[in-house]
């Protein structure tokens, strides 16, 4: 596998890392700021949640009355993305302000380069203090980061127990960043919890089956399980976490369904981020510009008075949030390098109107562990997309399309939300694609991006299910599922 090297790679990242002491700023003049300027950050992240299955984004089928509460307090987001539609890759890039071939957590569950240290370290030099609890990192990664307190499963809590008695025993004279990680709505879903899956609304890219409403029900419940969750947190918070605080609700990609986690069209790219920051934001309000999750720790710096240091790919947002900016980004970049049974490398770059997608290896067949594995999801409703295919053309449509891919793909996500008709060939569109490819290929020379291909792809025309799990824990590599 080819990476950047250490020295380049701390040169890169700038003040981050082994490059902190040479940060243009001394514990001795934190220490003479202004204290009460520094607030707290408090963040809540959710798993696997995709941005339209939420009341506040516009689903009036799902039940999430303590989201719906907090964006009615909040500034809504509609235009946030993630750096990568994966576990590991999105909540790396988050904690690092690092794109994933930088920071070095390219495909799923494969951890940061050595001495990457990211939010934690920042703002430890602020004078903060530091705590994750469930999910925040990938895997059990969240110690490489050096938190001041870590707790809870890293597959993500599903209660608030750590989050009382950690906010109950700890030293509140301290500005606090926490971070909290839902295992919800990640799979296993839970069970039905009073969804009717013949009243579900399906997207167009999905094929049609009561199999595959009965596991959005389960999807809807688990993010309504999510949901109360952030209830809890949000009053433990508002009991325990003094003076000013920022709140943050975010998830680090889109859901465990076709077309969205592990892709890059906006199902699996485009995420939540509802801020909350009383007497600071106006309540009740959308703002639409770009923003990335790795823009998220050079926002903290600066609304915690530090200076962003040079060379990182996330940008400050802070201006949205004081009203000094009214846009952000004109554009994001997205990556996909692999996650075990989805060998398929993926990058692409979005414009407010336009998605363009780069698939590497169009000659690989796309597979994901619900397609090419034995788990429920996979029993429950992948097989009867198939077995729809044999008899309906549009099912057999929407499978093809599933696991073939061109190799460039061209939306108007204005007029095209779904990402359903590739205008690549399309001689009107030429102009268009060849700059948006001239500009994603720029991109990734910058990022120093190699284009490996993690794992053992599968070629177009070999078996479609080939890749067996072992009793849902192993592949045909021998790495653990998600």
């Amino acid at each position: 596998m080819n990476q950047i090297p250490r020295r380049e790679f701390i040169k890169l990242s700038g003040a981050l890392g082994a490059g902190l002491a040479t940060w243009p700023l001394a514990a001795s003049a934190i220490e003479a700021g202004n204290k009460s300027a520094r607030p707290n950050f408090i963040v809540y992240m959710s798993d696997d949640h995709g941005l339209l299955f939420s009341e506040p984004y516009g689903n009036g089928e799902i039940r999430t009355p303590n989201l719906t509460k907090l964006a009615a307090e909040s500034v809504v987001f509609t235009h946030a993305f993630n750096a990568s539609p994966s576990c590991g890759p999105s909540r790396t890039a988050m904690l690092t302000a690092l794109w994933p071939a930088r920071n070095g957590a390219e495909p799923n569950h494969k951890a940061p380069h050595p001495g990457v240290e990211g939010l934690p370290a920042v703002l430890k030099a602020l004078g903060y203090e530091t705590a994750a609890i469930g999910k925040v990192a990938h895997n059990d990664w969240a110690k490489l980061y050096n938190f001041d307190y870590l707790a809870g499963p890293n597959l993500g809590a599903t209660n608030t127990v750590e989050v009382a008695k950690f906010l109950a025993n700890r030293d509140a004279s301290k500005p606090l960043c926490l971070f909290f990680g839902s295992h919800y709505p990640h799979v296993p879903w839970v069970d039905n919890e009073g969804y009717d899956p013949a009243a579900l609304k399906l997207p167009p890219t999905w094929v049609d089956t009561p199999g595959t409403r009965q596991q959005l029900a389960k999807y809807y419940s688990s993010v309504s399980r999510s949901d109360a969750l952030l209830g809890e947190y949000r009053a433990l918070v508002k009991k325990h976490v003094p003076g000013d605080s920022l709140f943050i609700y975010t998830a680090d990609h889109g859901a465990q369904l076709p077309f969205a986690k592990w892709d890059l069209y906006d199902a699996g790219i485009r995420v939540p981020f509802i801020v909350s920051w009383p007497g600071k934001l106006k309540s009740g309000t959308t703002n639409d510009a770009m923003i990335s999750l790795p823009d998220l720790l050079p926002t903290f710096i600066e609304l915690a008075g530090g200076p962003v240091p040079a060379g990182l790919d996330g940008k400050s947002f802070a201006g949205l949030l004081s009203g000094s900016a009214a846009t952000h980004r004109d554009r994001v970049f997205t990556t996909h390098s692999g996650a075990i049974n989805n060998i398929y490398p993926i990058r692409s770059v979005r414009t407010r109107d336009w998605k363009y997608i780069r698939n590497l290896h169009p000659e690989f067949q796309h597979q994901t562990q619900t397609s090419a594995n034995d788990s429920e999801a996979a029993s429950n409703y992948w097989k009867t997309w198939l077995a729809a295919a044999k008899t309906s053309p549009a099912a057999a449509a929407i499978v093809k399309r599933f696991f073939e891919r061109p190799a460039e793909e061209l939306y108007d996500v204005i007029a095209d939300p779904y990402e359903q008709h590739n205008l690549a060939a399309d001689p009107k569109q030429a102009g268009r694609l060849a700059a948006l490819r001239a500009e994603l290929t720029a991109w990734m020379k910058q990022q120093g991006d190699q284009e490996t291909v993690f794992g053992n792809p599968l070629l177009i025309g070999q078996p479609a299910m080939p890749l067996k799990s072992k009793g849902g824990k192993q592949n045909n590599s021998g790495a653990a599922e998600e």
